[in-house]
């Protein structure tokens, strides 16, 4: 489905992506794993069109590379920034609308079904989106995502800074997502979460994949984790 292909990318001078490769195919979750400045983050927003891409990038067959990030958005792939981005002002319904695409027929994300899955969001429909919780505001984000009708998305930390608790509602929230049919390229900083729900996943290293393989061959390489991966 998604198809990413010696892809580079810079900022200014600075070399951030060196040639990175890697696929997600319909209906997995897969994980980017890495410190902080791997990479990981930069990867999806060159994907995303935010940042120049040198490359590759293949979507459901069709080369996405140099496309404006809302052309690529309503080709079916969606984004979820790690810094949330919602409207304060505005009701969680309200935040939620803002997701659907313009001209685009009604499929399986309407506002009902949202608020089924996902009851404390219909508890909070009529509150301003700015006083909910962290966990709260990263629930509506991904399900305003969601409402875009996409068939695979981006989710960049989504569990950084919330209470375990919060941080289970989150993982939760990504299965139910999968199960449904969407695919998700998953950025996450704790690798209980990555090892849990992943199919698989790939780890980055100085702007380069350094390893790809299931969750299991991942806890056997000790070799990757405390190289690559542990502070």
């Amino acid at each position: 489905m998604l198809e990413v292909e010696d892809l580079h990318a810079y900022y200014g001078k600075s070399h951030i992506l060196q040639g990175v490769t890697f696929h997600v195919r319909p209906g997995e979750i897969v994980s980017l794993l890495g410190r902080n400045g791997a990479g990981r983050s930069t990867t999806i927003k060159t994907i995303m069109g935010e940042v120049a891409p040198v490359g590759t990038v293949r979507f459901k067959g069709e080369r996405i590379d140099g496309l404006k990030p809302h052309q690529i958005a309503r080709r079916g792939l969606g984004y979820v920034p790690e810094n949330r981005d919602i409207f304060p002002t505005l009701t969680v319904r309200e935040n939620l609308l803002l997701g659907m695409k313009p001209g685009k027929p009604k499929g399986a994300w309407t506002l009902e079904r949202v608020f089924e899955l996902f009851p404390i969001l219909r508890e909070r429909a009529g509150a301003p989106g700015g006083v909910l919780s962290g966990g709260e505001q990263q629930m509506l984000t991904i399900c305003r995502t969601l409402m875009g009708e996409p068939d695979l998305i981006m989710v960049d930390e989504p569990t950084e800074g919330l209470a375990p608790r919060l941080v289970a509602l989150v993982r939760e929230l990504l299965e139910r997502i999968a199960a449904a049919g969407v695919a998700i390229l998953l950025i996450e900083q704790k690798l209980t979460i990555a090892l849990g729900i992943s199919h698989r996943l790939y780890v980055m290293g100085h702007g380069r994949i350094v390893f790809e393989g299931t969750p299991e061959r991942l806890r056997a390489d000790e070799a990757v984790r405390r190289e690559w991966l542990e502070v």
